[in-house]
């Protein structure tokens, strides 16, 4: 019932950011000994905090970001389903900087699940969205060793769906944003060589596609590139 709730609640909230940040307070309610939690995103390496519950959550994550190590940054860069530790005090050296800085601040057990957002994630995981690259992971912790449980991991996994769900509502919202921008480029581009050079538009375009080719520059930069200078670029030798 709880988690019904939270999915209709999830649905009214205005933005993104606040569909996270619901995520991770959610976290903290439903899973059983999760004291704190956060959502991570790993791009060409770096990772960047996208929501956390509090300070705790936050210091950890910037310092998995910075030492580039530990289970939720691993998990995310490497494509790792779930990562847990019941208890960091019998982590090993897996992350041998990671940490005794993590328990210095506070955390117990931890636990990362992979976020997937365009069918990426490994065949047959329950976690699996049709449609949906791994983006980062929802990030658990508990204050004391095995706080979090088997039980703790399958409410998580249903979370992590929600927060995978948002996170690829973003990316489809940002690349169509990014096209409207390049075709309404490339027809101003069009309407200048047209007045300019007395040409139709298919002519246009097809002196705008072949300098593109010539040049080696993409289409939406050179059409940029015109509306701005008012001139087509010299070919590149």
């Amino acid at each position: 019932m709880a988690l019904a709730r939270l999915a209709r609640d999830l649905q009214g909230r205005s933005s993104v950011q606040a569909t996270l940040d619901r995520i991770v307070a959610a976290s903290t309610e439903l899973v059983d000994g999760c004291t704190d939690a956060s959502i991570t995103a790993v791009h060409r390496g770096h990772a960047q905090p996208l929501a956390v519950s509090g300070p705790l959550a936050r210091d950890v994550d910037l310092l998995q970001a910075d030492l580039r190590e530990g289970p939720c940054f691993e998990a995310a860069r490497d494509g790792t389903p779930a990562l847990q530790i019941p208890d960091l005090a019998r982590a090993g050296d897996h992350w041998p900087r990671f940490v005794p800085r993590a328990r210095a601040l506070g955390v117990g057990s931890m636990m990362a699940v992979l976020l997937f957002a365009d069918g990426h994630a490994p065949r047959n995981d329950p976690r699996q969205v049709p449609g949906l690259p791994n983006l980062g992971s929802l990030n658990l912790y508990a204050r004391r060793p095995g706080g979090l449980t088997a039980g703790s991991a399958r409410t998580a996994e249903l979370l992590a769906c929600h927060a995978s769900v948002a996170l690829a509502a973003a990316r489809a919202d940002q690349t169509l944003r990014a096209a409207v921008v390049s075709r309404q480029l490339i027809g101003e581009a069009v309407g200048i060589l047209m007045e300019r050079h007395k040409l139709t538009s298919r002519q246009a375009f097809a002196l705008l596609a072949r300098t593109s080719q010539d040049s080696n520059i993409k289409l939406r930069e050179l059409a940029e590139h015109l509306t701005i200078t008012g001139e087509l670029p010299r070919r590149r030798p």
